[in-house]
């Protein structure tokens, strides 16, 4: 039984959920996982939660194949199957990317299509918690794109608003317009500098939660990949810079350091890795990915583990020590991306 849990930001203040959150992104994305698996990772999840601990579900109206409603469409038949899980349950939805173009559009107009698909694709049992912008639409401003969502959650259609990929200036000025309870940002060994400091010193300051996606460096910090070659072709992480040859070769040294430590602690690497995330800030909940039950189960205890002083001495030194080389996404700029707008 996972004891530890944690209070979100925001209008969703009374609401408790795990330390550790739940990414779905990876039942649907590519190669569709069989339903029995992906439900039997979400109940995993659920029934380890004492009573009044909500799981967070993270998932988006473009985590199905060719950037469909699949993963949405997922969650709506273990709903079907499982009525009673419905209210034990926390669903943050990202939404307003157009597949075409793989980029932002935050108008009133796409915004409520993309809510509206959602909450079609989600089915008639389980109202969105909260919504998200995926990106921020740097062509509409965060003004209106507040405007716009404030206006979604009063006609009812979801309870909470979130963000995703902002920087501090944006998610302080979007909170003085109405409450963020959640904003979605990369967290990892792999990926906290500069910006994560900043939104973090601003969800701590405002009681923002922070959503900390790919925990685990998109799979690397597994200790799963050993050379580039471990990579099969037609997985997406081939084609991340990270991943590549002389790159893929230098930050294999972080992971190596990592998991020594990981190994006098007596966890997995990835279960190092989530709860270092987790110390990153008092907001901050661990949003890993996982299609298996038995990695759901991994995850959550990573909730439970204490990291000593030492301990995160040692990890800090490792990860001054091994500095990350290669693009966040593909190659392209976190501007290109659009990231911390």
């Amino acid at each position: 039984m996972v004891t530890k849990s944690i209070k979100l930001g925001g209008t969703a203040s009374d609401v408790v959920v795990a330390r550790v959150s739940h990414g779905l992104m990876t039942m649907t994305i590519h190669d569709a996982v069989p339903d029995e698996i992906c439900f039997e990772a979400i109940k995993a999840g659920i029934d380890a939660l004492p009573p009044g601990v909500k799981a967070f579900l993270n998932t988006a109206d473009f985590y199905g194949s060719a950037w469909s409603t699949g993963n949405l469409e997922m969650l709506s038949r273990f709903f079907a199957k499982y009525p009673d899980y419905v209210d034990r349950v926390f669903v943050s939805v990202k939404g307003g990317m157009v597949a075409a173009t793989r980029s932002p559009d935050g108008s009133y107009e796409y915004l409520k299509q993309s809510v509206e698909r959602s909450i079609n694709a989600l089915g008639p049992l389980k109202k969105i918690d909260l919504f998200q912008p995926a990106r921020v639409d740097v062509k509409v401003g965060i003004e209106k794109i507040m405007e716009t969502l404030v206006s979604l959650q009063k006609e009812g259609k979801f309870d909470h608003i979130g963000l995703s990929e902002c920087n501090a200036n944006t998610l302080k000025k979007a909170h003085s317009i109405y409450p963020v309870s959640v904003v979605e940002i990369e967290i990892s060994p792999f990926e906290c500098g500069e910006q994560q400091e900043m939104i973090i010193a601003a969800a701590t300051e405002l009681n923002i939660t922070i959503a900390a996606y790919s925990p685990l460096g998109h799979g690397f910090l597994t200790g799963q990949f050993k050379k580039p070659e471990d990579i099969q072709a037609g997985d997406f992480r081939s084609q991340m810079t990270r991943f590549k040859d002389e790159h893929f070769r230098n930050n294999v040294l972080l992971v190596n350091a990592l998991e020594d430590i990981a190994q006098k602690k007596g966890v997995t690497l990835a279960q190092l890795c989530i709860a270092w995330v987790a110390t990153t800030g008092p907001t901050v909940i661990p949003l890993p990915g996982s299609s298996k039950a038995s990695r759901t189960l991994e995850n959550l205890e990573a909730g439970e583990i204490f990291l000593t002083e030492d301990e995160l001495a040692a990890i800090d030194e490792a990860r001054r020590k091994y500095k990350i080389t290669g693009d966040r996404y593909w190659g392209a700029s976190d501007k290109e991306a659009h990231l911390w707008n």
